[in-house]
């Protein structure tokens, strides 16, 4: 029993050990700059980084140029259906905890499980919106055409299309009446969470980031002045 109680004893110390480590690891590096290029004169796009409290998106002009992001994820596929939108907020998660999970009480064992370990799939949540107003939350950004174009590749490297197309998820678990879903890449864990998908997004188009995150406020510091 004895030798029982040693093993359990250094099981649990080695979880806390693995906790704290983990804890002050995505502190750290959360918060320590990844970039190192200077802001260019030609920033002219206004993008946004959004946080819920626990999830990021990232915002972005609706209509630009050559690309209509209505064409690509199609107003028809929210439950509103309405039109005339003028941002998009996308983020990328685990499809269990999108649809299964609205609220945190809502969570279940099983759902954490899987996507702590990467043993689920994934998905993109599209948000459209009207207008975007700057708090703690939400902070906007400027970006030049490039930055933009390297945005809109890493969309959509991330997305699982069909046809060249994004794959709707056919779900009645909409937050509102102009969100959807659609088939993603890649797969949620400890290590790579919602918001490392959003900094791995920044850091692609030259935009403030940390070295690695899996939380919102190491994103947000960021951009906070």
């Amino acid at each position: 029993m004895k030798k029982i109680g040693k093993v359990l004893g250094y099981i649990i110390l080695g979880i806390i050990g693995f906790c704290v480590l983990y804890i002050v690891a995505e502190y750290c590096l959360s918060r320590l700059s990844a970039s190192s290029k200077e802001i260019s004169s030609d920033q002219t796009i206004q993008v946004f980084v959004k946080s819920n409290g626990v999830h990021t998106d990232i915002v972005l002009p609706i209509v630009m140029k050559e690309l209509d992001w209505s064409n690509v994820f199609p107003y028809a596929n929210t439950v509103g259906k309405k039109t005339g939108y003028r941002y998009m907020g996308i983020g990328w998660g685990d499809k269990g905890f999108y649809l299964d999970t609205p609220e945190w009480k809502d969570l279940k064992a099983s759902t954490a499980f899987v996507a702590a370990f990467g043993l689920g799939e994934s998905a993109m949540h599209v948000t459209y919106y009207n207008t975007i107003e700057e708090d703690d939350l939400c902070f906007g950004y400027k970006i030049n055409e490039k930055q933009y174009r390297a945005l809109v590749k890493y969309i959509y490297d991330s997305l699982d299309l069909r046809e060249g197309k994004p794959i709707l998820v056919e779900t009645d678990a909409q937050y509102d009446d102009a969100d959807a879903f659609y088939e993603a890449k890649g797969a949620y864990s400890m290590f790579y969470s919602c918001n490392t998908w959003t900094n791995y997004a920044l850091k692609k188009a030259d935009m403030p980031a940390g070295i690695w995150a899996t939380l919102d406020k190491g994103i947000l510091s960021h951009y906070r002045k």
